[in-house]
């Protein structure tokens, strides 16, 4: 395998990975806002904001439980989005457009976080550590893609190399 393809795999295996790690997350909110709380290093805003916001989380749970399950469908949807790039994994080129939904996807967060979370009375500091999921994740969708367009020109470059050959011979 050349070496292009096999960054491809690599970071595209951190990335599903990641998504699978993230998914996993949004399943036991609140024993990991707990955790959190009660480990946090320290006081101030911050951890006022996340003592209230676990509040919140157990009151919900104890007069709405059902509201979790948009929780559920969260994790469900990392799952789903992790298992799509294992397209590009078996195939970068033929893939490359999961990757660039990717991109796309990632640039996203910050717009949608930025407003939403406005709306929904979120800190700014909070919208800006949302916002930074999509700055980190386009950083190795963005690896990949440049070693994708180095792939596709090889692959240009043995096909035009096989239709000479194959012209010679005909």
């Amino acid at each position: 395998m050349n070496k292009e393809k096999q960054i491809v795999r690599n970071w595209l295996k951190v990335f599903i990975a990641a998504l699978f790690i993230s998914g996993f997350t949004a399943i036991p909110v609140e024993q990991e806002l707990t955790y959190v709380v009660n480990h946090f290093p320290f006081e101030g805003s911050i951890k006022g904001f996340l003592e209230e916001v676990l509040i919140g989380i157990k009151q919900t749970s104890k007069d709405h439980p059902f509201l979790f399950y948009g929780y559920d469908w969260l994790a469900f949807a990392h799952f789903v989005l992790a298992i799509l790039f294992i397209g590009p994994l078996r195939d970068p080129v033929k893939n490359k457009w999961v990757i660039e939904f990717g991109v796309i996807a990632c640039i996203l967060i910050i717009p949608f976080a930025m407003v939403a979370g406005h709306f929904r009375g979120m800190p700014f500091w909070w919208r800006l550590i949302d916002c930074s999921f999509g700055i980190i994740g386009v950083l190795p969708l963005a690896i990949c893609l440049k070693n994708i367009k180095r792939l596709e020109a090889e692959e240009k470059e043995k096909s035009e190399t096989k239709d000479a050959f194959d012209l010679l011979i005909a």
